[in-house]
């Protein structure tokens, strides 16, 4: 997609884009199915991305053939989150995907403006564990929006924290439903994983080693 509007802001999704929480999340389902007396598995576990907590946790008993009340659902669904913290309070620079850290500073060097957009409420946390907090000029999680994607609010709250226009933001996102928002919010956007998947983005890449600040410019026809 070619466009002369200038790009101003990258707004970026955490997991799977900067960092792979993902494996904590299967290992906290894993063992939480393991403890109801089932197996967990991660074909079983690709029907969970991005999904909410408790509509996750109704996939987990559907597979497990487990028919639960709402009072011990919300327990269950506290207790995997206990764990899924512990396990990213572990966390450290090492975890950080290949060539996300280069991207963001020279995005920061080229002057343009960067925003998290999570529905993640551990976001600061797992930011706080990757040293990434410098590389942000405004941060929207799951402490801000309750609005999860293909909302667009994660984005458009976003996009006035930097005081720009939508148009003038390129959003980096790995699901589906986060290109969507990235559409409905009005803004343009780059998938990062598969063509198949992510097919709704302007342009895909495998990851953020195949971006620069250059290429964003050569994508969308602009410097």
């Amino acid at each position: 997609m070619t466009s002369h509007t200038p790009i101003r802001a990258c707004l970026f999704d955490l997991d799977g884009v900067l960092v792979d929480t993902a494996k904590y999340h299967y290992l906290a389902w894993k063992r939480l199915a393991q403890e109801l007396g089932f197996d967990f598995t991660e074909q079983d576990n690709e029907r969970l991305k991005g999904v909410s907590r408790m509509a996750s946790l109704d996939i987990l008993l559907e597979i497990g053939g487990i028919s639960l009340d709402d009072e011990t659902k919300v327990a269950l669904a506290e207790k995997k989150n206990n764990w899924y913290v512990d396990y990213i309070s572990r966390m450290d620079e090492s975890e950080i995907l290949p060539g996300a850290l280069s991207f963001l500073q020279e995005l920061k060097s080229a002057g343009i403006l960067v925003a998290l957009g999570s529905a993640s409420k551990n976001a600061m946390k797992i930011l706080n564990n990757t040293h990434l907090v410098p590389y942000f000029d405004a941060i929207i999680d799951g402490t801000k929006t309750a609005s999860a994607k293909p909302d667009p609010k994660v984005f458009l709250l976003g996009a006035k924290e930097l005081n720009v226009d939508p148009v003038e933001c390129v959003v980096f996102e790995d699901a589906e439903a986060g290109i969507e928002a990235a559409i409905r919010a009005g803004m343009r956007s780059i998938g990062v994983g598969s063509r198949t998947t992510l097919a709704r983005a302007d342009e895909v890449v495998s990851s953020l080693q195949e971006m620069s600040a250059q290429r964003l410019y050569d994508i969308f026809g602009t410097n």
